[in-house]
């Protein structure tokens, strides 16, 4: 244990410029157990959110004059321990209780704004020990007050930092610092960070006040803390990095494969020339021994690095538990029957799908044996055998109202406006459809789809007028998958076409769908391998209409799950947030608009590499695209993807489902009214717009104040050049010199981690949860007239087309973790609701009027959302067993509810 003198007193407790004061007089210790006065917190029970009272008694008295010695304040320390403790946990809390109790385990030193005119650094107080002492039994034992007294001179000035050092064993969650005792009242310092232990790093931590300040108006006394703060997020770029850092730096996706395990487990490198991708947080990880451009992976459940402050809290850590645990259970119990049958058997028919529903899976005790051979946790394994236990799926919201809906068209061409993947339908505006990839290779440009196919199916009106009159819309999924076709349909078990869909808008408000093309890579013997199909009025065109509708499903789930959601928000999110980390410091007004849109986006992505994404993962074993998934989410992000498109208006004007128009609000008039996902889109675009330039307008007096921003235009240069290399020299990059410029890039951030995120994730399960509904693969192409196959599909066309998609074992992997991806944490935070832990996240009272009007706003707009859902003249939000839309309905309980916006990328 250390001396008091080597505690207090040590200059080399410290490293780097932060250096404590010279060495305290007796008479200046101050008795911190003599003051009782904390300021308590309490969590809120609902989601474990934590509420801050401003209740202190008895106060501190204000700047209180004691002689040479100046003003007495006290500095209190909110700690959040573990909710959920072992034995072991709960004896090094009672020493660590102890350890604070005498003084020995922290110590805090103040500093000022003012600079001191000896050091000519910021005023500093004394370092002194923080106090603690075993908390009084309450609801929330594991939230405990530490505090210090401190004497600082009359002329101090306003503190500005904090630094805080941690002599304990352990690291320790702070939630917040308060400081009593000056005139102006309690001083916050937020904090809503794991503390490291000196033994892990000697560097102290520094935190700043709760006052927002562009780096030009920084007070004198931060200056130099404000640049050690961001330059010791960035690192060396070396080493592996451990569990307790807090360094964010790039690395490209090298980490999906495993070939030292498997050679069929080798994966390519995503990031570069060939290649190009978004980067990743670099882990420093030793290269592969097979490949060295490749590193080595960490399986779960080792966790992969991630900053230590983008980990998950303990709430959603535990509930993202408890998914993974429903998750097991899922894939175990088919697992199961895979391995008594000696097959993963299809569906024999849809009442085998009713069963997972309605009567669910039936786990013996006898199976026992089997499953004491599985590496499972102890908790599965005694829920599993101790007894028969039944485990099923809830109803999804798809066949809850209309068993029957997922087989007409007019619900296949709703969901392209009010489904889970909503943002690739276009208006069709050049005639003949043709493709821009290599005729050479890849056969005729002009697609199959002719004008007299098409008005075969117009009622009488001719294609020109069709167009004219923005009727005509397309999803177009042949350009991005032609060149994959061949690689995938090689593979076992699948077999997909590029494909084409055409839809009609009819006079009564309905998108019907009138055309599908299919397509095949061309071959020696037969040069363009494309076939049309239309809706037809005997058996058997109708069933082969089904399989296509199928086969443009499957296309629609593979590209929504590996482009629009993985690629265009989880992995394009996370070099913002890299960026910010290194170029912005916490107390720049940006970074803290930012934060909490930033959250445990990281720690999701890692994860996803680490059991979703990576070979031989969850997304190649049920989706299409196989081992080739990735490579396709590169080739998208190639050829796709444009910081400037991702703007909500942008995007719908480039698809052609909106036009410009001034008087609009967001400026820009939807081609079809009835689009609930744009519709409700451009409500939360515009509350997020408006939230920004006000905030935006309040820190920057002008536009000069942001082409002047050298941290702002260090962190817009880095996402270009570092954390989208790739794309680094594209013209489309938008400038950042004006307060409009940053007002737009920061509100397509927002947008891209809260409501564009929310819009094509949680209603995966709701959508996706019935198979025939959104086939992830399919196993067989449509059989022809001179194929075998064809005889059986005339003989039993239902047999054929359960047999085409995923078997049980995969439909019902796919189901678990759709399920998983769309449920709500318990501590989830939702845009517009400032979560109690964060409730000191900024000092300035505009601001905060500035939040509660948007927090409003949205209020309002739920309410327009259900006004909408319940207008029966929008046939695609309601009607006889239509689902009403709430994927953008701001707030949501926990689970899988289908609604909810949360701040941040967070599952």
């Amino acid at each position: 244990m250390l001396s008091q003198s080597a505690f207090h007193r040590s200059p080399s407790l410290f490293s780097g410029r932060i250096t404590p004061s010279p060495t305290p007089k007796p008479g200046q210790w101050h008795a911190a157990m003599n003051r009782r006065a904390m300021v308590r917190t309490v969590v809120a029970k609902k989601a474990g959110a934590v509420k801050s009272t401003s209740v202190v008694k008895p106060s501190p008295p204000a700047e209180k004059e004691t002689g040479k010695e100046g003003i007495e304040v006290r500095v209190v320390l909110t700690v959040k321990n573990k909710i959920k403790q072992r034995l072991l946990d709960k004896i090094e809390d009672s020493w660590e209780y102890f350890v604070n109790g005498i003084g020995k385990g922290i110590t805090v030193q103040l500093v000022s704004e003012e600079i001191d005119p000896d050091t000519k650094v910021g005023k500093r107080s004394l370092v002194e020990p923080v106090r603690g002492w075993l908390p009084k039994p309450s609801d929330h034992p594991y939230i405990v007050d530490y505090a210090a007294n401190l004497t600082v001179p009359s002329d101090f000035g306003r503190p500005g930092a904090i630094i805080i050092t941690n002599f304990l064993q352990n690291e320790f969650f702070l939630m917040e610092i308060v400081v009593h005792g000056f005139s102006d009242g309690p001083t916050f310092f937020p904090a809503n960070s794991w503390i490291h232990s000196r033994k892990d790093n000697p560097s102290s931590r520094i935190l700043f006040t709760n006052k927002a300040y562009l780096p030009s108006q920084t007070p004198d006394g931060l200056k130099d803390m404000r640049q050690n703060e961001i330059v010791s997020h960035r690192g060396n770029g070396k080493g592996e990095r451990k569990k307790h850092d807090r360094i964010y730096d790039y690395a490209p996706y090298n980490d999906l494969g495993n070939p030292d395990k498997n050679d069929e487990l080798a994966r390519p490198v995503l990031g570069g020339l060939e290649m190009p991708y978004p980067r990743r947080c670099r882990t420093g990880r030793r290269s592969t021994k097979s490949d060295p451009s490749s590193e080595s992976r960490i399986e779960k459940p080792h966790p992969v690095y991630v900053p230590r402050d983008e980990t998950f809290e303990e709430i959603k850590e535990n509930a993202f538990s408890t998914g993974r645990l429903k998750a097991l259970l899922h894939n175990l119990v088919p697992a199961l029957a895979a391995a008594f049958s000696r097959r993963d058997s299809q569906f024999e028919c849809f009442s085998d799908i009713d069963r997972l529903y309605k009567d669910g899976f039936i786990v013996k005790a006898e199976e026992e044996s089997f499953v004491d051979r599985l590496i499972i946790s102890s908790v599965l394994k005694n829920f599993m055998t101790m007894g028969d236990k039944l485990l099923k799926y809830d109803i999804p919201s798809i066949i809850s109202r209309d068993r029957f809906s997922w087989l007409r068209d007019n619900e296949f061409a709703r969901q392209t406006l009010a489904g889970v993947n909503p943002v690739d339908i276009q208006r069709l505006r050049e005639f003949p459809i043709r493709s821009k990839l290599d005729p050479t290779i890849y056969g005729p440009q002009e697609s199959a789809i002719t004008k007299e196919i098409l008005e075969h199916e117009l009622n009488g009106m001719s294609l020109e007028e069709a167009m004219e009159t923005n009727r005509l819309f397309i999803i177009d999924y042949h350009d991005i998958l032609l060149p994959y076709i061949k690689r995938i349909n090689s593979l076992k078990g699948r077999k997909i076409y590029a494909s084409r869909t055409i839809f009609l808008s009819t006079r009564n408000g309905i998108l019907r769908p009138i055309a599908i093309e299919l397509s095949l890579p061309p071959s020696p013997s037969n040069p363009s391998r494309k076939r049309v199909y239309t809706h037809g009025h005997d058996a058997t065109t109708n069933w082969i209409w089904k399989l296509a509708k199928a086969h443009v499903c499957t296309n629609d789930a593979g590209v929504h799950q590996l482009v629009n959601h993985w690629l265009r928000t989880h992995a394009c999110m996370e070099p913002y947030i890299i960026a910010a980390h290194r170029q912005l410091s916490s107390m720049h007004p940006i970074f803290k608009l930012l934060h909490p849109h930033m959250r445990y986006t990281m720690e999701i992505n890692a994860l996803a590499r680490q059991s979703l994404i990576n070979g031989g993962g969850i997304i190649e074993s049920c989706f299409s695209p196989g081992k080739h998934s990735m490579e396709l989410s590169s080739a998208a992000y190639k050829s796709m993807w444009r910081f400037d498109m991702e703007a909500l208006p942008a995007d719908l004007i480039r698809r052609g489902m909106a036009v410009e128009d001034p008087s609009m609000p967001c400026g820009v008039r939807l081609v079809l009214e009835d689009y609930p996902y744009a519709a409700d889109s451009l409500l939360i675009w515009s509350a997020i717009e408006d939230w920004v330039r006000g905030y935006v307008n309040h820190f920057y007096h002008d536009s000069s104040c942001v082409s002047s921003d050298k941290e702002i235009q260090a962190w817009w240069d880095e996402i270009k050049n570092k954390g989208h290399a790739d794309k680094k020299n594209e013209p489309w990059w938008p400038n950042l010199n004006t307060k409009e410029d940053l007002t737009r890039i920061v509100t397509t951030m927002i947008w891209t981690a809260s409501g564009q995120h929310a819009a094509i994730n949680f209603g995966q399960y709701p959508f996706g949860g019935y198979m025939p509904n959104r086939p992830t693969l399919m196993k067989k192409l449509i059989p022809q007239e001179d194929e075998p196959e064809y005889e059986k599909f005339l003989l039993n066309p239902q047999q054929t087309f359960l047999s085409s998609i995923p078997s049980q074992l995969q439909a019902t992997q796919v189901m678990a973790v759709q399920d998983t991806l769309s449920t709500h944490s318990p501590d989830e935070e939702y845009i517009g609701q400032l979560a109690a832990s964060h409730a000191n996240w900024i000092s300035d009272h505009h601001v905060k009027n500035l939040f509660e009007k948007f927090s409003a706003r949205l209020e309002e707009i739920e309410e327009t959302i259900n006004k909408r859902n319940k207008d029966f003249h929008l046939k695609n939000r309601t009607g006889a067993g239509v689902p009403p839309y709430e994927l953008l309905l701001p707030s949501s309980g926990p689970g899988v509810t289908g609604r909810g916006i949360p701040n941040s990328i967070s599952i």
